[in-house]
């Protein structure tokens, strides 16, 4: 499905790194709407940061987008809880409706305020948002439920607004939709024609093109359990 051309945001949010859980984890995670403009570099909007910048920010992690379609979903499966409230419980810095995993493709480029921004990977939950919503096992439940959200590299900077509209200027590789790579990283893990397809992707941040290239190699899966559990 292709997304609308002109695509309104709910909220755009920052936040500085604070203590995390009862080991006091570093991190980034618990973010606020902003209510005025916010320069949008090629590392991220002023003022946000993040606890584990090997993992987390960067280049290829500029700017993530989640969609608040999914709140609700999350609320039937875990129930009520305060982070689901307002925007932001996921550690967006876009909050918008109307589109998800299975319409937004990696190089699909939009206008976002005067900046210009490219879908560049799905988000790879981690043991943070267990800290967060305090479940134990909510990192998983989002990586196996597909409900990730994305994330933007910026291809130049600009000025933007929670008012601002993201405009769809282009799609490279609509086939590769969020949706598609999470299910062939996660559910068709040795789906080995697919693997290489995303070996070969150049759209894709490296890490992702050797995760793939490594498991056509090795024949095996890399461990997911430090990442997801944080053990």
């Amino acid at each position: 499905m292709k997304p609308p051309a002109h695509h309104a945001i709910d909220a755009l949010l920052t936040g500085p790194v604070r203590p995390l859980g009862p080991r006091h984890v570093a991190s980034g995670i618990d973010k606020c709407p902003q209510d005025r403009t916010l320069r949008l570099s090629f590392t991220g909007l002023a003022g946000d940061e993040q606890g584990d910048t090997r993992h987390h920010g960067g280049p290829d992690k500029a700017v993530h987008h989640y969609p608040s379609d999914h709140y609700s979903r999350w609320r039937d499966e875990i129930g009520a809880h305060p982070l689901l409230d307002r925007p932001g419980a996921f550690g967006e810095n876009i909050a918008a409706s109307g589109l998800t995993e299975v319409d937004i493709a990696v190089g699909d480029r939009f206008r976002l305020g005067t900046a210009l921004v490219e879908v560049s990977q799905g988000r790879q939950p981690c043991f943070r948002l267990n800290l967060r919503f305090e479940l134990r096992d909510m990192a998983r439940r989002m990586q196996d439920s597909g409900r990730t959200g994305w994330y933007y590299r910026v291809i130049e900077e600009g000025e933007v607004g929670p008012d601002d509209t993201l405009h769809l200027l282009d799609r490279a590789a609509p086939e590769w939709t969020i949706d598609r790579l999470r299910r062939i990283l996660y559910v068709d893990v040795k789906d080995r024609d697919s693997l290489a397809a995303i070996a070969a992707l150049p759209l894709l941040p490296a890490r992702w093109r050797e995760t793939a290239a490594r498991r056509l190699v090795t024949g095996t899966v890399e461990d997911w359990r430090k990442r997801l559990d944080g053990v």
